[in-house]
Formats: structure tokens, sequence, C-alpha cells
């Protein structure tokens, strides 16, 4: 076979290389963004208020904070000191603007610990705050 026709159809391969590597990039994307929409701690015992609004259209920029009976400010699992919390939250105003927080307050945990997250997201310029509470009871039959 003459040389320059073998070069020329070697030329004509495509390198997979890229590609398999944007695929498994999507996939690590995809199995860590489904693990964190998961994250919500059992242990917390919510408050019951029978009045309140239900949230229906969550806005996806919604930030979960959970506060345990010991006070312990949580993100996705993670446990953080007031310090780390103030600092994650100031990092995703500058990146995001306005968003909302749900607050999940475990009904044991004191006043003080929950005000805390209210406080730090005031200062913070944070306004949007929901607290998660039970409407209703689940009924086992």
């Amino acid at each position: 076979m003459p040389r320059h026709k073998r070069a020329k159809s070697e030329g004509s391969q495509v390198d997979m290389t890229p590609m398999i590597d944007v695929v498994f990039q999507l996939i690590i994307f995809f199995i860590v963004t489904i693990k964190m929409d998961q994250e919500i701690n059992e242990d917390i015992r919510l408050a019951k208020a029978e009045h309140g609004p239900v949230i229906e259209n969550e806005d996806p920029r919604t930030m979960v904070v959970e506060i345990n009976k010991k006070g312990w400010i949580s993100i996705h699992g993670a446990q953080l000191s007031r310090s780390k919390f103030t600092n994650i939250m100031a990092a995703r105003k500058r990146r995001l603007g306005q968003f909302p927080v749900l607050i999940r307050g475990d009904l044991r945990a004191e006043h003080k610990d929950i005000r805390a997250v209210m406080d730090i997201c005031a200062q913070m310029g944070i306004w949007r705050l929901n607290f998660a509470a039970i409407k209703q009871e689940a009924t086992n039959k």
C-alpha cells in the first residue's frame, strides 16, 4: 500500500478519550447532586404547625439548614461551626445574590441556636427565611 494512502486512512479515526472523560464527569456530577438532594437528617423532629402555609413550589436555589437538638448547624449532613456557616452563607450570597433559606430546627433545640442562624442570615442580608414544620401527624394504617 502506498504511504500517502495509509496516512490518510489513519487520520480519519476519532479520538474517543475526551468524550469518555466528559461522560464520566457528567456521571459523577449527577451522583453527587442526587445524593445532596436526599440528605435530610431524619433524627430532627419538627414542630407541629397546623395553620402554617404549605410550601409547594420550592425554589431550586433554596439552602436547607438544619439545627439538631444539641444546637449543631448542618448543611447536607455536614456539621458546621457558626463561623464556617457564616463563611458559607457569605460565599453563596456573593455567588447567587438573594436566595431562600429553609430552616429545619428540631423541636427540642433551644431557641438561641435557631436565632443564631437567623441572625447570621440577617447579617448577610438574606431575608427569605422559611421554617419547616409538620402540618399534620402521619397516620399509620
